[in-house]
């Protein structure tokens, strides 16, 4: 009895050692299969994402190759197209800088082309004024010795008249019909008979000068408005003048400067 219950025992351990081993051998089988599933859809996976890996890098490479070449041939095209404006850039500064060299050059050339013509109407003025204002060279009218004196500041006495009174020229001793010449050149500006100095003629000269001629006897070898020398005959010495004809013979000699009396004493060579 005890020995079958033994047996009993040891039998039942024995099925639960095979039960345990069988299970263990099954979960080792499933392990098994289990992880080669996992290995096999890992590999395709791994093959899939390689393959997904490699298409993007070639389609990658496919585009940054058309990308690149595009780049490279719009570099090289803007590359090419700012040396070309440079050079027509570089170009139109020389085209520019000649044509203003040109134009300074064409200006310069008129200015100082105008600067010498002006210099030289300068230059004409300036000697046609200086002729201008050379005032003329007077000589005595007559030969003869100065009887009264030039006197505008002071008083002379007049004995036609018996008074003191002023003396706006010279009056040089003359005998009647003596020959007057004009006293430089000059234009015949008047002949007349002058209620204080009788028969007078006056000369009209440069640079405002005048010179007068007065107690003549005939003024018949000039016309009014005839140029005459210096030294030419104009006319004869006479006796005609009422405010000094209690005087000697003689001719009376007025020089004017912008019409106004001055000595002529002081313009007589």
């Amino acid at each position: 009895m005890r020995r079958e219950r033994r047996f009993n025992k040891d039998r039942m351990n024995i099925k639960k050692v095979l039960y345990i081993s069988g299970g263990i051998i099954l979960l080792s089988i499933i392990a098994f299969f289990a992880v080669s599933i996992l290995n096999m859809g890992k590999q395709s996976n791994n093959q899939q994402l390689a393959k997904f890996n490699t298409a993007i890098l070639d389609d990658y490479a496919s585009n940054s190759t058309d990308v690149t070449e595009q780049t490279s041939s719009e570099m090289g095209k803007t590359i090419n197209e700012v040396q070309s404006e440079d050079v027509n850039d570089v170009k139109e500064e020389k085209e520019e800088v000649s044509e203003n060299t040109v134009k300074e050059s064409n200006e310069s050339s008129t200015a100082e082309k105008s600067k010498n013509e002006s210099n030289s109407e300068s230059n004409n003025n300036t000697k046609s004024e200086e002729e201008e204002v050379k005032d003329p060279e007077f000589q005595m009218p007559v030969e003869g010795e100065i009887t009264k004196k030039f006197a505008q500041d002071n008083l002379v006495y007049s004995t036609t008249l018996d008074e003191w009174i002023t003396h706006n020229g010279i009056d040089i001793e003359a005998e009647k019909t003596e020959v007057v010449k004009a006293s430089a050149d000059g234009v015949i500006k008047s002949i007349k008979n002058d209620p204080r100095y009788g028969l007078t003629v006056v000369i009209e000269h440069a640079n405002g000068f005048s010179s007068v001629y007065s107690n003549l006897l005939t003024a018949e070898f000039v016309e009014e408005g005839e140029n005459v020398k210096k030294g030419q005959t104009i006319a004869t010495v006479g006796n005609t003048a009422t405010f000094e004809i209690a005087d000697e013979s003689h001719l009376h000699f007025e020089i004017l400067k912008d019409s106004k009396y001055v000595d002529p004493e002081l313009y007589i060579k």
